[in-house]
Order: C-alpha cells, then structure tokens, then sequence
C-alpha cells in the first residue's frame, strides 16, 4: 500500500511523457533510510502499463558492489532477455568485442590500478543499444540505490545522464540521504545531472490510520494512532516495523495498548539500523555511540571530546547522522527512536561500551555534574580506576534515597562493592547502606547484607546499629535469623540501665524489637505488659528509641485487653504527638500504635497523622506503600468506611504480591476485615484461594481466615461448620492471651451462630461474655456491639432498650457502620411509622454512605422501600459522582473520558467502583438510581 505519494508519482508520469515526445530527463529519489524510496520505484512500472513504455530495472546491493558491470548487466537483462535470439544477436554486434567483455562471465577488463573498467567503446556501444530500443518506444530506467552501485557501472551511468538527447527515456534513481560521498565524483555526477530531485514527505496521522488498519483488519483508537504517529515520525519503516510487533505480541489497537506502541523496541527495525550504521564512515559512527552512551547529557562538546572528534569533524558527522534518519534533529542531539539507540549500542563491542561509558563518566565528573549523572555512567562498567568512583556512587546513592527510588540506589552500591579496594568498617558500611536501600523492597537481601557487614564491625554499638537496620513488621520479626542476630548483638551491647547516650537507644529499640518477637506468646506478653506498667503512668517518649519501646509495650497490652481503651488512647495519642510523621516509621514498630487506636476506638485524630505520613512517603511501589495503604484501610474500617478501606485494602494486596514477607499479612488481614463487614462471599472467596493460607503461620493471619471461612459456611448454610471453626479460633486466641473485643471479635459471630442451631443457653453465655470483655475494655464500639448482641437474643421492651442503650454508646463510636446495624434492628423492632421510619432512614444514610450495600438492601426491605431515598451518592467519590452524572446524560464512556481528559480505561475503573458502592448490576440500574441523587 502507498500512500500518500501521489505528487511524486504525477512528476514521474510528467517526465514520460516529455520522454515520448523526445525530451528525457534524470529524476532522483531521496531521502533518509525508511521513507519509502524504494516502495515508490516499484510502483513506477505502473504508470508504463498500456502505454508502450520500456521498463528497465537494476537493484544494487552494498554485497554486490564488487560484482563489476552487475547493475548494468540487470539493466540490460530485462532487454536482451525479452528479445527474440535474432534480434539479441543483432543488438550484441553493436561491438562485439567489448560488448560481450561486459556481458559475458570472462574476467571483466581492468585499469592500471587492477580496477575493473569499462572502455570507451563499450561506453557508447551500451548507449547504441538503448538507441536502437528507444527508437522501438520510451523507456523508464530504475536503478533503486544509486549509493551501492558497483563503479564500472556507475561509470556508464554517469556517461549515460549526459547523453540522453535523442533517447526518449527517463532515468530514476534511490540515493539515500547520508551517502552523497563528496570524494566519489562519479556519484556527484550522477546528482548533479538530475534535473529534479523527489523527496517523498513523512505519513500524515491521517495516512498512519490506514496503514493501522491494514495491519489490524480494524480502524485504530485516535489515541493509539497518534502515539503511533509520534513514535515513528511518520517514517514507514518505523511505523510498520512498530506495527507488525505489536500484532506478533497480540497488542491491538486501542487506548490501553498505548504505552507499548510508545515502548515497543522491534528486534528487525534494530537489525535494519544497525546494518545502515556498519556501513558509515569511522567519524558517524563514534558520535553516534557517543549519543547514545551519553543520552540526556549529549552536548555538542562532550560529545566531540567523547567521540574524538575536532569540531569540523564534529559538525560533518552530525550532519551526516541527520542525513540517514537517525536524529530527531541536528540541534536536539536525540535519536528519532528508541530502536536507533539500541541499533547503535548492538553495533558496538562490550569492550568499547565499557570504554566509552567509562571515559563519559570522568568527563561529567571533570566538569561538575551532579553525582547520579556520573553514577549512571559507572553502572555500565564491571571496573573502574578512577579514585573517586566509590564516593561518587555513595552520594548519587544518596540522592536517589531522598527522592524515592530506593531501588536506583541499591543498585549504584551494589556497583560500589565491586571495587576491590574497600574492606573492614569502610566495605561495611557500604554494606549497611545497601542493606538499608533494599529494606524496603527486598527484605532478605536487607537481612542478608546487615549479616555480611556486622562481623566488619569493630565496637559492639556499631554492631547493634547495624542490625537495626532490618525492619520490623507489623506481625513479628519474620525469619528466626533475624531475631538470632537480635539476641547476639543486643547480648554483646547489654541492658539498657546500664548505658546512656546512643548506646541506651540502641538498647531500647533491640529490646522493643525482641519484644515484639514474642507477641504470640502469652508469658512475653504478660512480661511485657508488666514492664508497660512499671514504666509509669506517665512513661518517658522523649527520645524516638522510649517512643519505639512504649508502642510494642502497648501492643501487648492492646492485645491482651490488660489496660483500659481510654488508658490505650492517651499514651498512644502522647507517642503520635511527640512522633513527627515520617514515611521512615515503617521501618520502625511505631506503627503498632494505630492498632491500638484502632482498637479503643479512637481514629478520629489520626487520619490527619496518616495524611502526612502518607505525604511525606518517598518510595513507591514497595513495602512501604503497602503498609501505608494497610494502615489507611484499617482506619477507615474502623470508621465503617468500608468502601473507601476496600480500595486501600486491595491496593496493599497487589502491593504486597512481591512483598509479602513484610507486608503480605497486614494487607490480607486488613481486606479480611472489609470482606466480613461488607458479606462480600465473592471476595471472601478471593481471601481464601489467595497465597496467605500457604505462606504464613501468624497467629493473626491464620485467625482471621478462620473468621472468612466460618463467614463462608454460614454465608452457605452450613451453621454448625462455621460454629465449630469460630469456637477453635477462640480457644486459640484465647490460649495465646489475645482477648480484645475489637480486634477479635469472634463471640458475636458465636453467639448468632449458637441461636442458628438452636442452642440459646449457650448463646446467651457467650452474649453475657462478651459484654463483660467490652466493659472491661471500654471502647464504644465493642460495648455498642455486644449491647446489640444481647438485645437480638431478646423479645420486646428489654431488647429495645439494650438497643436504645446501643444506639447512645454507638454515637461516641468513630464506628457509622456498627451504629447503622443498631438502627437497623432498632427500627425492626419498633412499632411501624414515625420513629421506626426516622430509625431506618438514618440507618440507611449511614450505610450508603458507608458503601455497604447489602445493609442498604436489608435497611429496603425492612422499611418497604422508604429508607432508600437516604443519600445513595454519599458513598461515592467527587470523581464517581462526576463520571455518574454524566453517564446519566447519556454520555459513552469514551465521551465521558474525553469530557475529563482522562482514559476510558480510568473511566470503567470508577463506574465498577460506583456499581459495588451503591449496590447496583450495573449501568442500567445506575441510571434508574441517579434521579434520587444530588449529583
């Protein structure tokens, strides 16, 4: 398919047709590598068809160049070939000599310097033949690129462009931009006698579209045929070489598959390019690896002194860099495409990358650059002599960790140890920063480096330190090799009475974390909470280490429910107050204090510390961000916002695929919580199918898929199954000393289950239970809940009172969602009209605006309907509402992107957010609900 090629093939159409009526004429093809030259030349022979014109054609190929006269013998070929063995018999006489010297496979006739040549004779004799032809009729000549014609051929062509008065033909040749050798006066000529010179322009977007479709068989996205445009410049070769790669990947063409047409390298398009650049002189060559080694940094003098170049050497190899194609632009110093960086660098020799980044390296570190520039520069070289290379490689480390790609610096210390001349504390403390880079995402490597560097280390503070480095999780220490080097570095240190300074903080947080090591113990436990109390009622939290120590205190006393919810709140408020909020304190057991707000019901105050945590967070796509998101997600439940802690919650999960030794527990825990407030059995399905039933032995995590499963058998049917794995989960937890009501709630879920399959002697002990517990504890959201617990196992006045009572605790709840199933049994039992009306309507407000649709069905079908005019779209976002109002005006997804100067893909995400918040199938049910919402 040509497109777009109409003006060229109309001048060449003109020119035959002066041809005809005695006038030749040489037209010349040009143009960098890939725009079509060659495609155009073929399709000439077209404008021949039915009008008696002679084609004759000639390929030349840079392997052929040494084939002397083999692009004159394609010429003639086409001649001699076609005619009759009379006429081709006549024709050869012309000179029969000479002639038959060029025709012939005899060793060709060579000058003084051992060249093959052509005669005099033989020049004009050739010129006869095609006398004699063009007498017969016109003729079109094609010889498709002029630059790798061998020279006896060349030589005649040159003769013929200025003889061709008389001839009736016209002569295209292909040149490529690039190859105009000024020192080959034979190719000069031949540019020189053509009258015209034909440059076929890049593809329009318009033309881009067509070729799109010709590959895919369907008309493409606007927005992936525009990416495609800017990716290939318009070239053909770019465009179709991209194209025909993404089909072979099974890409389409449309919006979602729009980065990879942006990214897509074709393996052939780079074979292409790096063939182009074998065959240019020295000088192109090693500025285009200059190029290409220093990337963003290219300027015009860095790049001639890394290339060798003086500058008129400079300029002439940059234009001739342009000339091929290969240049965004002379003065942007830019490949046109990706593929053209890789063609460069597979066209050099791992010797000459290592040399050349080596050499980049010391010229941007001569002339000031910032440390990463030079480091990125190391990266590509196994070895180095420059004295500097080690402190480089630290400080652009360094930067890297401050900006948040804790990644990038891990791999430019990984580079630093290989330098052979570090070793004791300096290699160890290479060693700890590395160590400190990886905690974040690759925690065994972390572990592994810390153990590497502590036996370089000379005092045993050093030491301790060092081990520190390894992050703590929210559910223990993580492998036994981590607490064994805790025990021996903190045995070596001693206890912390006996130290000040730093070497008393140090004490402190190895004793937080060998604390924390022991949760699932009921004996550590309590030897912890005891030494919680001896601290004081008013403990120290001056120094971060006190603050460190008193969270994982308070941990055990949250667990243990051995402290009032009140007492839990203070102190854990006093730590948040004197901790500033740092993305650092993931690293830290300092996060253990948001549990316990959680559990005495105390998050109304932290979601601001959260939001500036959560500011001030560096690294993204880590661990870290998957503890963020969990600590998000479980205030948010702890609100009753279960939908927005839903979004957070699977964000975690996904974050925590790759790393779920620090982070894979506390995300599935935290989505756990939201399955069971939202009855979701598809996504209690999910939970139970996922990797945490086989990757884990916590206590915690083992405990709350044993909640999701018995909510699965009772979802189900299947009463005395689900009783059964509740009542073993609660001995568990209770074996283990973890008895706080809010965190396991485990007998409210009993007690229904026990009054399911007829045993309300045993309900009701559970019910009396639990409300103990919750008064020991005191929150308002254990003690609302099990008041309504109570309540449901009793009939008339006494259960709306315990209701009613409920109802009053459940508003000093941070909890909506455990008071909006209060007000839901409330209205139930109260006699149908005003009140109960009110009851269900509040209800209802709250769980919608809680996203938790199946109480809004329930809230329906209690209140005949009624409730239901509560405000559905408190449950959206700005952006969900947005994008519901305008899909109830009628708009197409894809309008409504455009409308938002988003994607359609962006679009559909919040239109499923929208349908699971408010409870809907779907669009349809969408557009029935939007007239009863404010939008």
């Amino acid at each position: 398919m040509l497109l777009e090629r109409e003006t060229e093939l109309a001048q060449v159409a003109e020119a035959l047709r002066a041809a005809a009526e005695g006038s030749s004429s040489v037209l010349l093809l040009t143009g960098p590598l890939g725009v079509g030259r060659t495609a155009l030349l073929h399709q000439l022979p077209t404008l021949a068809e039915g009008e008696g014109i002679r084609v004759l054609r000639a390929n030349a190929a840079p392997m052929e160049q040494d084939f002397a006269f083999g692009v004159v013998r394609q010429l003639f070929d086409s001649l001699l070939t076609g005619a009759p063995e009379e006429a081709r018999g006549r024709r050869l006489e012309a000179d029969d000599d000479v002639c038959r010297t060029v025709f012939c496979d005899d060793a060709p006739l060579l000058d003084e310097n051992g060249t093959p040549t052509i005669p005099e004779q033989a020049l004009y004799g050739l010129r006869s033949m095609l006398a004699t032809v063009s007498a017969e009729s016109p003729m079109l000549i094609l010889v498709d690129d002029l630059q790798w014609v061998d020279t006896p051929s060349l030589r005649w062509l040159a003769f013929l462009v200025k003889r061709l008065h008389g001839l009736r033909a016209v002569v295209v040749c292909t040149l490529r931009d690039g190859y105009r050798r000024p020192g080959d006066p034979l190719l000069r000529e031949m540019v020189d006698a053509a009258r015209r010179e034909l440059r076929p322009a890049p593809l329009s977007l318009g033309a881009t579209k067509e070729v799109i479709h010709e590959q895919f068989g369907v008309p493409g996205d606007e927005e992936f045929a525009r990416a495609c445009h800017e990716t290939s410049v318009g070239n053909p070769l770019f465009l179709k070489s991209v194209l025909a790669g993404l089909a072979m990947s099974g890409h389409r063409p449309i919006a979602e598959h729009v980065e990879a047409a942006r990214s897509l390298r074709p393996a052939q398009l780079r074979e292409r390019l790096a063939s182009s650049l074998r065959a240019q002189p020295r000088p192109v060559r090693d500025l285009a690896a200059a190029i290409a080694v220093l990337g963003d940094q290219a300027e015009p003098e860095l790049l001639g002194r890394l290339a060798g170049l003086d500058p008129i050497g400079f300029q002439g190899a940059l234009r001739h860099l342009h000339q091929l194609g290969l240049l965004a632009t002379e003065q942007e110093l830019r490949f046109l495409h990706r593929a053209v960086q890789d063609a460069v660098e597979s066209s050099m020799t791992v010797a000459e990358r290592e040399r050349l980044h080596d050499a980049a390296a010391g010229l941007l570190y001569h002339i000031g650059r910032p440390a990463e520039l030079v480091a990125a520069q190391l990266l590509a070289v196994t070895g180095s002599d420059h004295p500097w290379a080690v402190e480089v490689l630290r400080a652009a480390a360094d930067t890297a960790l401050r900006r948040g790609a804790p990644r990038t610096a891990a791999r430019y210390l990984r580079r630093a140890l290989l330098d052979g001349s570090l070793s004791g504390e300096g290699r160890a403390r290479l060693l700890i920063d590395l160590a400190t880079a990886e905690r974040g995402f690759d925690p065994a490597a972390c572990e592994r480096h810390i153990s590497q560097a502590i036996p370089l280390l000379t005092t045993a503070r050093l030491r301790a330190a060092a081990a520190l480095r390894i992050s703590p999780t929210i559910v223990g220490l993580g492998p036994p090799s981590v607490g064994d080097l805790l025990h021996q570095v903190a045995e070596d240190l001693g206890p912390a009475d006996s130290l000040e300074g730093a070497a008393r903080d140090v004490a402190l947080r190895l004793e937080a974390r060998l604390r924390h090591a022991g949760h699932e113990d009921p004996a550590e436990l309590a030897a912890a909470v005891e030494r919680l109390s001896a601290l004081g009622e008013e403990p120290a939290l001056i120094t971060s280490a006190e603050r460190e120590l008193t969270s994982v205190l308070l941990n055990a006393a949250v667990l243990t429910a051995r402290w009032p919810a009140d007492g839990v709140s203070r102190l854990a408020n006093r730590i948040l107050e004197r901790e500033p909020a740092t993305s650092e304190q993931v690293h830290t057991p300092l996060p253990l204090v948001v549990i316990g707000l959680v559990a005495a019901d105390s998050v109304r105050g932290i979601s601001s510390w959260l939001a500036m945590e959560q500011q001030t967070r560096r690294q993204g796509g880590t661990a870290v961000d998957a503890l963020v998101n969990v600590q998000q997600a479980m205030v948010l439940s702890a609100r009753g916002r279960v939908a927005q802690a839903r979004e957070y919650a699977e964000r975690a999960v996904r974050l925590a695929e790759v790393h779920w030794q620090e982070a894979g527990v506390v995300s599935t825990l935290a989505l756990t919580r939201v399955a069971l407030d939202l009855q979701d059995s598809v996504l209690i399905e999910r939970i139970l199918d996922g990797p945490g039933r086989r990757r884990s032995s916590s206590l915690a995590l083992t405990s709350a898929l044993q909640f999701v499963k018995a909510a699965q058998d009772a979802e189900n049917g299947r009463w005395t199954s689900a009783l059964e794995t509740l009542l073993a989960c609660g001995r568990q937890l209770e074996a283990s000393g973890w008895r706080n009501p809010v965190l396991f709630s485990w007998r409210p879920w009993a007690t229904d289950l026990h009054r399911r399959v007829g045993d309300p002697c045993a309900a009701a002990a559970l019910a009396e239970e639990e409300l103990l517990r919750a008064k020991e504890w005191g929150a308002p959201v254990a003690l609302g809940r099990a008041l309504r617990v109570k309540a449901r196992l009793m009939e008339g006045d006494p259960a709306v009172r315990l209701l009613r009572e409920s109802v009053d605790v459940l508003r000093a709840s941070a909890n909506e969602l455990e008071l909006a199933r209060t007000l839901v049994q409330l209205g139930q039992r109260l006699k149908p009209g005003g009140e109960a009306a009110s009851v269900l309507r509040e209800a209802a407000a709250l769980a919608s605006a809680c996203g938790a649709p199946r109480l809004v069905e329930r809230i329906r079908a209690a209140d005949g309907g009624g409730a239901s005019a509560a405000a559905p779209e408190a449950a959206l976002t700005r952006t969900e509402r947005t994008v519901a109002s305008l899909v109830g005006r009628g708009l197409t997804n894809q309008e409504v992107a455009a409308e938002l100067g988003v994607s359609s893909r962006a679009i559909e995400k919040h239109l499923t957010s929208s349908y699971r918040k408010l409870g809907v199938s779907g669009r349809r049910e969408l557009i029935e609900l939007l007239p009863r919402m404010d939008l």
